[in-house]
Order: structure tokens, then C-alpha cells, then sequence
């Protein structure tokens, strides 16, 4: 087995992932270097990476029941290597469990694992016999189970979805958020329009669609052989449609002077370029300098103008900019990602109770620090991609409680008809991935400044 193999790349960026790197980013580094120049190897190793990542609680679940050492006590090589070929078993029926077996070993002895081959092939092996008896907790009768063993959810989070959303709407949630995420992109209507750009997808050997929603979206059903077209052109920028909807619920018009306060890597900024047709003046800051880079090569690439990208920490006031100068703001905070968990699937694994208050003393920072900011009558929008009441309701609340000069809006006034259903029945974007076409779960209220 060659260190090239998908399975050894993929052992390889487990055990960064484990060690604290990002999934996807440690997963380009390898296929960026070319490494698998077979597409089914490249695709294979996508898939080890996620869905190990995904489902690593319903991988420890079945192999519980197969392995007679509690699997905390087993060597992370040993988990690791077994949750690889778990996940093959389990969930990668096109390849056959002899393979899955053979190369477990293999791997296994060339990682210098010898004295570990035994137990993986013995554990293995009862997994496949065990398949069809595994007890899978009934979301029924116990949801928590369920979401925890067969969803693949840490208990905390668990628990937080059935007081949220109910045990049924949370088992329906658990489950979207285990699917691989759908490939969005926006046209970018400096250059292009929806129905053009969908043409060339479709002309191209692309299956595509409108999204229900945004605009300007378009979703990739099934990639075909060719490149997308209209990248190097800047015809397009790929994000989720639930992030599309953000900048439009800001309003902003031609002519006013903007803030995108956490704005990296960039997406609703050229959102709110394109929207105004370029006729804004946008300050897009972030914390830090490499991502203010990121802002500027995307709006170079679409063709946005008048964006200014600065890095500041938003936890404090900007001194560059004057007091009541803004006309509208977008806060897009920091939060917990639990909204976007197909696409960082190590957040599952990461994230704890304590950063929700940590992450909601931060969000309460960034907003008090940007209020001074805008004029009387100006617009604030703030948004997250979470769920939870720490980073939403109770961010929201303790900001008017302190900025008596700030009221809340209904955005039901000011969006289409066909994005009501978006809405709590307090005005607030809600979206969910198994309720609105699939997109990610974000939160959003607007303010005004009296």
C-alpha cells in the first residue's frame, strides 16, 4: 500500500484533524498536491474524511458492541483505524468487507501497527457479521439515543436540539445534518444573470437548478467531467443559499456607506456590492490581515467596486471611522457553526456548552462596539450560522436591554412573499436544512437606530 493510498491520506488527516486542523482545509492540502491523480481515489478519500468525521458517534456505537476493550482505552491509531474501516462497512457498500478487511491490515502493519493487526481484523470481522443486528435506538421511544447513536450527535448537543425543536423536528434535523451539504453558488449579477449561468452549467455537463429561495442561486445537482464555467471570470461566487439571503435583508441602497463588520472571507460583502450595482461605499474589516486578503482577491475577481477591506478586531470600536457616519450595518458574528456542520463536521467533536457563552460575550462585544457607529435611522443586521438560544434570542435581548436607542424589526415586512415561511413569529430569519431546500441553519434580526 503506497502512502498515496486514500486510505492512508485519509489515517493522515484524521490524525490532524484530532490534532486541531481544519477538515477541509488539511483535505485540499493533499489533493492540491496531486497525490490521488485518480478521480475514484480522490473521491474515496473525500468520502473517508467526512464520513468518518460525520458519523464517528454512530461508528463508536456499532463498534462498542463488537470490541471487547472499552474503545476509549484503545490507541487514537487503533480508533482511528478502526473507525476507517467501520465506516466502509457500514455506510460504503460498493466496496466488498473482504476489502474492507485486507486493507485495514495492511494499513495497519504499514503504519508499524503489527501488534494491533489482530484486534482490528477480530473487531472488523464481528462488525460484518454483527450488521443486521446492531440495536439502533428507535427515535420514538428514545430520541436522545437516537440523535446521540444512529445521528451521530454529542450528548449536550443533543439534548439542546429536543429542548429546542421537540424530539421529532430534532431527529429530522439530526438527520439532514449527517447528508453532505448541497454545492451553491450565486451568480454574480455584475457580470451575469441566473439564467445564463445555469445555461452554461447545463451546456457544460452540469446538472443544476434555481434554488427556492435566493435570487441569484443556483444549485449543483451532479457535476459532470468539465471544469464549472465562468470561474476565471468571475461570473459566479459559491455560497450556501441561506448566506445569500443575508446581505438583501440588510436593504441597502445605491449611494450609502456600509459596514460588513466581520466580513471575511467575503461573500456578503461582494453579495452587497453586486446588490447596490457597485454604487456603495463598503467597509468590510476582519480580525485577521491573511482573511482582509481573501476580501479583496474575491471582490477583484467578481468585479466589485468600492469596497474598502481593512483588518480590525470589531470587538472595539473602530477609531477610522466617524461616530453616526453609517447608514446600514451587517454583523455577521462569530458563533459556533452548529448551523453548518455538514460542512465542518469536526465542529461535532469541538464544541462544547462553555463556548456558547464565551462565543455570545463576543457577539454582544462586536455589536456594542459597531452601534455608535451608525446614524439615527440607520439599519443594523445581525447573523450567525447556529441554532442556539445563547448566540440568537439571548445576544439580541441583553443588546436592546443596553442600546435603548435601538428597536427590533420584523423582516417579514421587507422580504418576498415566498420567504415567509423563513420567518419565527417574531420577524427573525430562521432557516433549517430538513425544512428549506437544503440549505444551512442561520439566524437573523434587524434593528433600526431611533
Amino acid at each position: 500500500m503506497s502512502a498515496s493510498s486514500p486510505r492512508h491520506a485519509a489515517f493522515d488527516i484524521l490524525r490532524q484533524v484530532e490534532d486541531g486542523a481544519y477538515a477541509d482545509l488539511a483535505l485540499d492540502a493533499v489533493l492540491q498536491r496531486n497525490r490521488l491523480s485518480d478521480p475514484r481515489d480522490r473521491a474515496l478519500l473525500t468520502e473517508l474524511v467526512y464520513g468518518v468525521l460525520r458519523r464517528r458517534g454512530r461508528l463508536d456505537f456499532a463498534l462498542s458492541r463488537c470490541c471487547r476493550q472499552p474503545l476509549a482505552k484503545l490507541e487514537p491509531a487503533v480508533l482511528r483505524l478502526l473507525r476507517l474501516g467501520a465506516h466502509q462497512l457500514l455506510h460504503l457498500e460498493r466496496i466488498p468487507a473482504h476489502a474492507v478487511l485486507n486493507e485495514s491490515v495492511a494499513l495497519a502493519r504499514r503504519l508499524g501497527l503489527e501488534r494491533a493487526t489482530g484486534l482490528i481484523n477480530g473487531v472488523l470481522r464481528a462488525l460484518q457479521r454483527e450488521l443486521p443486528n446492531l440495536p439502533w435506538p428507535d427515535a420514538a421511544r428514545a430520541p436522545r439515543a437516537h440523535l446521540e447513536h444512529a445521528l451521530s450527535l454529542p450528548g449536550w448537543l443533543a439534548q439542546r436540539l429536543i429542548d429546542q425543536f421537540g424530539a421529532a423536528q430534532a431527529c429530522a434535523l439530526g438527520a439532514t445534518l449527517l447528508d453532505a451539504a448541497p454545492f451553491t453558488l450565486r451568480a454574480n449579477r455584475l457580470k451575469t444573470t441566473r439564467a445564463d449561468l445555469l445555461e452554461s452549467l447545463v451546456a457544460a455537463g452540469h446538472q443544476a437548478r434555481a434554488g427556492r429561495y435566493a435570487e441569484d442561486g443556483l444549485i449543483l445537482e451532479k457535476r459532470g467531467a468539465a471544469a464549472l464555467p465562468g470561474d476565471a471570470e468571475g461570473l459566479y461566487q459559491v455560497q450556501d443559499q441561506a448566506s445569500q439571503l443575508i446581505a438583501p435583508l440588510l436593504g441597502a441602497q445605491a449611494g450609502e456607506s456600509l459596514l460588513d463588520a466581520c466580513a471575511a472571507p467575503g461573500g456578503k460583502t461582494t453579495h452587497l456590492a453586486a446588490l447596490t450595482d457597485n454604487q456603495a461605499s463598503i467597509l468590510a474589516v476582519d480580525l485577521h490581515p491573511q482573511r482582509v486578503a481573501l476580501i479583496r482577491e474575491g471582490a477583484a475577481r467578481l468585479g466589485c467596486a468600492g469596497i474598502e477591506a481593512r483588518a480590525w478586531d470589531m470587538s472595539r470600536t473602530p477609531d477610522f471611522v466617524a461616530p453616526n457616519s453609517l447608514d446600514r450595518i451587517l454583523v455577521d458574528a462569530p458563533c459556533s457553526g452548529l448551523g453548518v456542520l455538514r460542512r465542518n463536521p469536526e465542529i461535532r467533536w469541538r464544541r462544547q456548552p462553555r463556548d456558547l457563552t464565551a462565543l455570545a460575550a463576543l457577539q454582544g462585544a462586536i455589536l456594542a462596539a459597531a452601534a455608535p457607529l451608525l446614524r439615527p435611522g440607520g439599519v443594523l443586521l445581525y447573523s450567525v450560522c447556529t441554532f442556539t438560544r445563547e448566540e440568537t434570542e439571548e445576544v439580541i435581548a441583553a443588546f436592546l436591554d443596553r442600546h435603548r436607542d435601538f428597536a427590533r424589526e420584523d423582516l417579514r415586512a421587507v422580504a418576498p412573499p415566498h420567504w415567509q415561511e423563513l420567518f419565527d413569529d417574531q420577524g427573525a430569519l430562521r432557516t433549517l436544512p430538513h425544512e428549506h431546500d437544503g440549505m444551512d441553519a442561520f439566524w437573523a434580526v434587524r434593528m433600526k437606530k431611533r
